[in-house]
């Protein structure tokens, strides 16, 4: 694809510093966010702001999507003046949020029959991987319309993977929530073991580093737990959404996933004590209490 013009819809911790690395790598950039002030960063780019989805689905040839949740991506589409009431055949539409597999095929349905292109492109990374241009993206969709956004992905991130058709990139981020999730608490366990047995948690994190345990989990999410820092890189709030979303899925197709049952009952523990702004690594906070 030559030198598209490009919209963004959704302007959080995530999407504002993915669309000014579009921004920033020259693609004209219409832009939409529910508040006017989220606007005005990409506006200082040089992004043109717009006043609903409609109006970014008008100007732009492919319309970026990175909101909170299913409802979400499903009102910027098809809600009064979303994307689907002024998109045009042949547009590409790609969902950067993390929402359900199941929604996701029906999203992408429902567009084809207005010969509109889905891809299903959710990240993993947080906030520093979004501003460094270096997230992960698993992405489902038709591979052909996969090579045509390809430089566009190039631009946000860093790891790039056609996983396969709808909903295949969803799927594979519900995998990336499970394994992070299932990581946190038992990083969080690890570490709480240590303090409890009188050993320096701080020296059993730099040797379990330099070892098989050694993770970016360990890494990052170990040094939140121990300084009890729980600045959001990725808020519990959110997580705990992703996670509703696996099990949600699981149920619908007969799976038993206990540990990921588990940890998002830490999770909803976290949320219900008014936590959920919080750094998912607080998951070790919860698992505190129950040894006190």
């Amino acid at each position: 694809m030559t030198r598209p013009v490009v919209g963004f819809i959704g302007l959080g911790i995530m999407g504002r510093p993915m669309a000014l690395n579009i921004r920033n790598a020259g693609y004209e950039l219409h832009v939409y966010a529910r508040r006017a002030e989220s606007m005005q960063p990409l506006a200082d780019a040089g992004a043109i702001p717009s006043d609903s989805p409609a109006a970014v689905a008008q100007a732009a040839d492919v319309v970026f999507i990175m909101v909170s949740d299913t409802p979400d991506v499903e009102s910027v589409l098809f809600g009064e003046l979303g994307v689907a009431s002024a998109a045009k055949a042949g547009q590409i539409v790609v969902d950067m949020s993390t929402i359900s597999p199941v929604n996701t095929r029906d999203m992408a349905a429902r567009l084809a029959a207005l010969d509109i292109d889905m891809l299903d492109a959710p990240v993993s990374g947080g906030e520093v991987g979004a501003i460094a241009g270096t997230l992960s993206i698993m992405v489902g969709g038709n591979a052909a319309v996969f090579a045509r956004v390809q430089p566009l992905f190039g631009v946000m991130g860093g790891n790039i993977v056609h996983i396969g058709d709808h909903g295949c990139g969803q799927v594979a981020k519900a995998c990336n929530q499970i394994t992070v999730a299932g990581a946190i608490a038992a990083v969080a366990e690890a570490m709480l073991f240590a303090r409890k047995n009188g050993t320096d948690p701080y020296k059993v994190r730099e040797a379990l580093l330099g070892g098989f345990a050694g993770s970016k989990i360990l890494e990052v999410h170990g040094k939140r737990m121990l300084d009890h820092n729980f600045q959001p890189g990725f808020k519990t709030a959110l997580h705990q959404k992703d996670m509703d979303i696996v099990l949600d899925t699981a149920r619908q197709i007969g799976l038993a996933l206990p540990t990921s049952a588990m940890v998002a009952q830490f999770l909803n523990a976290l949320v219900g004590s008014g936590d959920g702004e919080l750094d998912s690594s607080a998951i070790v906070k919860v698992i505190e209490k129950m040894s006190q």
